[in-house]
């Protein structure tokens, strides 16, 4: 799947879970994906990668029809099949390396002390862990050249708003970016309510009692809104789809670990493109099928709506 994806212009790929790696051979499958080359990038030995770079978005076409930019979810165990692990993969924007395929992770971050040195090694380029509080000592223990580095952490009204301005400081002291997320309707027990969501003006009010930020540019395709100190150091990101929706402009689709292809994290059905495969299906015959689920991707969420419909899956069984 991997490989079809890359083969249509994709740049960019993101494994996600659950947790990537707990999956077993998941070093294997990085650097399997390392060898794949998105056309118009030249090939490039994942041993030269400085674990800094994303790689440029690429409008390629495919069979005739102009292809999105878009980060999708690779399915997990090899670069051909679809079994384990969620992943991502995208043709988002970069920074300078226009040569390679773009590998980042998303993880919890309590096995990469061991395992970050092999996946740089194998062709990872960049992690982002997931914290929910400022957590020093698990940071210092997974830094292996993968930068840049992001923190993620999601926001919920009564229990962790008060990480805002310590995620802040830790930002600027250790030099990564730190991106909120807005509370999204897609847990496991059901209870969001917008009343739970800690939305971007409040995060920006509150971090303005520690330091003012200034917005700085970002990508038309970028999630997350970016944000510097007014004294330039230190990166704050703000992903924000409830209180400032970014559907016109988003440009991904993931592929679950059962190899279902979803256009949104609030999608109603899936698109089964494992089972395609299971049918003998052609590179060709799956790539026409990915440019179909593509031309039907989901106008918007409807968040906060009173014909808001939940996704069909809940995060866990997405991977993010």
């Amino acid at each position: 799947m991997a490989r079809v994806l890359v083969s249509m212009g994709i740049t960019k790929i993101r494994l996600t879970g659950g947790e990537p790696l707990l999956r077993r051979g998941v070093v294997d499958f990085v650097r399997e994906l390392a060898q794949l080359n998105p056309p118009g990038l030249k090939p490039k030995s994942f041993k030269e990668r400085n674990g800094t770079a994303e790689a440029m978005p690429s409008r390629e076409t495919s069979g005739g029809q102009d292809l999105p930019q878009m980060a999708e979810a690779v399915p997990f165990h090899d670069a051909n099949r679809a079994t384990g692990t969620s992943g991502v993969a995208s043709s988002g924007h970069g920074f300078a390396d226009e040569e390679s395929l773009d590998i980042a992770m998303t993880t919890n971050g309590h096995l990469l002390a061991d395992m970050a040195q092999p996946l740089k090694d194998a062709g990872l380029n960049r992690i982002t862990v997931s914290m929910d509080a400022v957590d020093s000592d698990r940071f210092t223990r997974i830094d292996a050249g993968l930068w840049p580095v992001k923190v993620n952490c999601v926001l919920m009204r009564g229990f962790n708003e008060d990480q805002i301005i310590p995620f802040g400081m830790f930002a600027r002291e250790e030099g990564v970016t730190v991106r909120f997320i807005e509370f999204m309707p897609l847990e496991e027990d059901r209870v969001w309510a917008p009343e739970t969501v800690v939305m971007l003006d409040e995060i920006l009010r509150r971090m303005a009692e520690y330091r003012p930020l200034i917005e700085i540019p970002h990508a038309r395709s970028e999630t997350a809104r970016r944000y510097r100190f007014d004294d330039g150091i230190g990166e704050i990101g703000i992903i924000a789809p409830v209180s400032h929706p970014f559907c016109g402009h988003c440009s991904r689709i993931r592929i679950t670990s059962d190899g279902k292809i979803r256009t949104c994290l609030f999608s109603v059905w899936d698109h089964d493109l494992h089972e395609l495969m299971r049918r003998g299906a052609s590179d060709e015959d799956m790539a026409e099928f990915i440019r179909g689920v593509i031309a039907r991707k989901e106008e918007r969420h409807h968040i906060g709506e009173p014909d808001f419909v939940p996704a069909s899956r809940t995060m866990v069984h997405i991977g993010g």
